[in-house]
């Protein structure tokens, strides 16, 4: 089981968000547009774990296929974001999970304790459905939706797309999953779960047609990591997989599994 990879030192900004704060001193915002040396050791970061010999598995592999003209910038790009340690200060096992308070996709806001109160929820962040790789990862979670509930979970997704983009992610997911938008990527801050994706990144999309200021509603360059947690009744976190590498998910039959002992007693203090 893959518990987070990634910290760094803290960067001042202030940015307000529709989750209620104003953050004056923001986690894990990381510049990538200064050229940084890579060591031979970091180039090949899409390497399979054992665990992840899986049907999304395969899926993901497919997607890396299928966009293999873009594999030697996203290399050298989650190249660097190992090297900043990016995402390493995003709450881990034991640690208590934020009580965000976000709008769902109907622009109702939610408050995530009251969703735990009815047993562990299940929280992945994910870059939107214009990712392929993530579209892969909804897909997979639509599949065992079922599973999940039958043990007691629920799944909430967290995006960041605007302008109706996250109706299209509840429909992804048959209307069976709640989908938070995290207006200007105000959480996953929070959360030490952002970057700024640097001006490479950020013109070689527009030139494949892809406007990440019109898909976010900000031109602040920002992407959120991946990112899938385990939250139990009392908002400890009992599973976190945090991986720089965007081409990488968590297994949904893993995090099922962990849901599954939690309801068994096997995650109680």
């Amino acid at each position: 089981m893959l518990v987070h990879t990634v910290s760094c030192g803290k960067c001042r900004l202030r940015i307000g968000s529709m989750h209620g704060v104003m953050h004056t001193a923001m986690r894990a915002v990381y510049r990538l547009d200064t050229p940084m040396p890579l060591s031979p050791c970091v180039r090949r970061v899409h390497k399979p774990s054992m665990e992840q010999t899986t049907r999304l598995y395969e899926k993901l592999q497919s997607c890396t296929l299928e966009n293999s003209e873009w594999n030697a910038l996203y290399d050298a790009f989650v190249g660097r974001l190992i090297l900043l340690e990016t995402g390493h200060s995003a709450p881990g096992l034991g640690m208590d999970f934020p009580d965000l308070v976000l709008p769902d996709h109907l622009g109702r806001y939610q408050k995530l304790t009251a969703v735990q109160a009815d047993g562990p929820v299940v929280i992945t962040f994910i870059r939107g459905g214009w990712c392929p790789w993530c579209r892969s990862e909804l897909d997979s979670w639509n599949e065992n939706l079922a599973a999940l509930e039958a043990v007691g979970g629920r799944l909430v997704v967290i995006v960041g797309e605007v302008a109706g983009r996250a109706d299209r992610i509840e429909s992804m997911l048959d209307g069976k999953a709640m989908v938070l938008c995290d207006i200007d990527h105000g959480a996953a801050l929070d959360l030490g779960l952002a970057f700024h994706a640097g001006v490479e990144l950020v013109q070689r999309y527009l030139q494949a047609g892809l406007d990440l200021a019109d898909i976010y509603g900000t031109d602040s360059g920002i992407l959120p990591v991946p990112a899938t947690f385990v939250v139990d009744p009392q908002g400890v976190v009992r599973y976190a997989f945090v991986d720089p590498d965007f081409r990488v998910r968590a297994e949904p039959l893993d995090v099922i599994s962990v849901v599954q002992e939690l309801g068994s007693g096997g995650g109680s203090n």
